[in-house]
């Protein structure tokens, strides 16, 4: 497993499409349990080389009841983005995760997993990759009908505050999905 993701800690294929040089962000490891697969690291991942660690970050953690020291283990929790490198701002956010990632990297990288209870598709990029034709409508259809997709998939949000206004329309989210959520988490670290 180190071996792969040194190598693509090394790639440099959409480096001429990148407003920043490419600094891939990955981590797991042979014995991860939970792999989360959200859209690709921010900018200030990207300076940190370290994901989740933001204002998004604290509030996945947040959701998933877990401090930083279950988190940032590996043996836990890898971190699998579609777009591996930081892909620059939109108008509304950071611009969509480059399309060369997940088809060059995950298949790869998922043939190094033994220990995968939980996949967290963090986000409609990650949905619609790994949900296919299952996926719903979109993804507030996605998030409440999480239950179709367990036990391999758990569709969420993404935690950018950013989606603000979505968690505040759909306040259900918050007050009875991420209990589950936490509830699952807890027993599949356990």
């Amino acid at each position: 497993m180190e071996k792969l993701l040194t190598e693509i800690r090394g790639c440099k294929v959409c480096k001429a499409h990148l407003p920043l040089e490419p600094r891939p962000i990955i981590s797991g490891s042979i014995k991860s349990k939970i792999i989360l697969v959200s859209q690709a690291p921010g900018r200030k991942a990207h300076v940190e080389n370290r994901a989740w660690d933001d204002h998004s970050g604290k509030k996945l953690r947040e959701w998933l009841g877990v401090d930083e020291e279950v988190f940032y283990n590996p043996d836990n929790f890898a971190v699998l983005p579609m777009g591996f490198c930081y892909p620059g701002k939109g108008k509304t956010g950071d611009l969509p995760p480059r399309k060369e990632c997940a088809p060059l990297w995950h298949s790869k990288v998922w043939k190094q997993f033994e220990n995968v209870r939980l996949i967290l598709l963090i986000g409609k990029y990650s949905q619609d990759q790994y949900l296919g034709k299952m996926s719903k409508k979109n993804l507030t259809e996605n998030v409440m009908n999480y239950t179709d997709f367990l036990p391999q998939y758990f569709p969420v949000p993404h935690p950018s505050p950013v989606n603000h206004f979505w968690r505040r329309k759909n306040p259900w989210f918050e007050g009875e999905v991420v209990g589950e959520l936490q509830e699952l988490i807890a027993q599949t670290l356990k």
